[in-house]
């Protein structure tokens, strides 16, 4: 099992909440998306965290991989889109024909950053170019021809002026102790009006079970799933939850599904996957081995 340590896993990894059918032994991973593209390409793990993006693509490509419905890690990111201080950006529709850098096209941050561009600015990805230090982590999958590769720090472009804002978030600091600032002044009040109106947080990292493991002992991922939904219950705050916080969440919720619908939407709109599949699609393999 590849997952990272957070408040809902570290009870886990350190044998202090049992899981019910099955022993496990955890890869020590860090970062975590490092264990992204050994999954998609290898299979490396029975179970792993996968960046939804990550996911999204691997199910286009016909991986056997499936999804489960926990939610590892999330957040809003009108705040992500980040310039240097000082920086000339006044308004994100002044990023049209510029470049912007991220660490890959296919981040996860980066899929959410562009939808809210576009929904709420009315950018389209293919209107800015992307430049990036990473490839993809599913390996068939093919760039658009306005994504650059780069082998210098997207910070580095950023402070040099090579790109006019960077999917980073203002709490990135460069070496000389830069603070990076949003793009989007009034982010505040513009992710409070998106988690409104799609009545959601932003989904960013899930939980992963290759398929066979799943059709071949769906006792052991039960155990698994029961387990994360008491810790995640267990981790939560007592007084009102932050974003990050309430982005953590088990179960086919209406919640859940919105942002699942909404990161499809966006993927298809971002040229990062070609098939019509479902939010509902997606939790096929686990409402039929392992039940709601």
């Amino acid at each position: 099992m590849a997952v990272r340590n957070y408040a809902h896993t570290t009870p886990l990894k350190a044998g202090e909440r049992e899981v019910e059918n099955c022993r496990l032994e955890f890869a020590d991973i860090d970062p975590i998306y490092k264990a992204f593209a050994p999954m998609v390409r290898e299979l490396k793990f029975d179970v792993s965290e996968m960046a939804i993006a990550t996911y999204l693509q691997a199910r286009d490509e016909g991986k056997e991989i499936s999804l489960l419905p926990v939610v590892m890690n999330g957040d809003f990111h009108h705040h992500s889109l980040s310039q240097w201080p000082g920086g000339r950006v006044q308004d994100p529709k002044e990023l049209v024909g510029r470049r912007v850098g991220v660490r890959a096209y296919t981040q996860t941050t980066g899929l959410w950053v562009r939808g809210a561009l576009k929904e709420d600015y009315g950018i389209e990805a293919d209107q800015i170019t992307w430049v990036t230090t990473e490839g993809p982590h599913v390996a068939e999958y093919v760039e658009p021809p306005n994504v650059e590769r780069t082998s210098s720090k997207i910070v580095d472009l950023l402070r040099d002026g090579d790109v006019a804002a960077a999917v980073l978030g203002p709490v990135a600091i460069d070496d000389d102790g830069a603070t990076l600032v949003p793009v989007i002044q009034n982010w505040q009040e513009a992710e409070q009006a998106w988690g409104e109106r799609h009545a959601t947080v932003p989904i960013n990292h899930m939980l992963t079970v290759r398929t066979d493991v799943l059709k071949n002992d769906p006792e052991a991922v039960r155990g698994i799933y029961a387990a994360l939904r008491a810790s995640i219950d267990a981790a939560r705050p007592d007084g009102p939850p932050t974003p990050r916080q309430r982005a953590v969440r088990y179960g086919l919720s209406d919640s859940l599904m919105s942002a699942l619908r909404l990161a499809i939407r966006y993927a298809r709109e971002q040229g990062l996957i070609r098939s019509e599949f479902t939010a509902e699609d997606l939790f096929a393999d686990f409402t039929r081995y392992v039940g709601a």
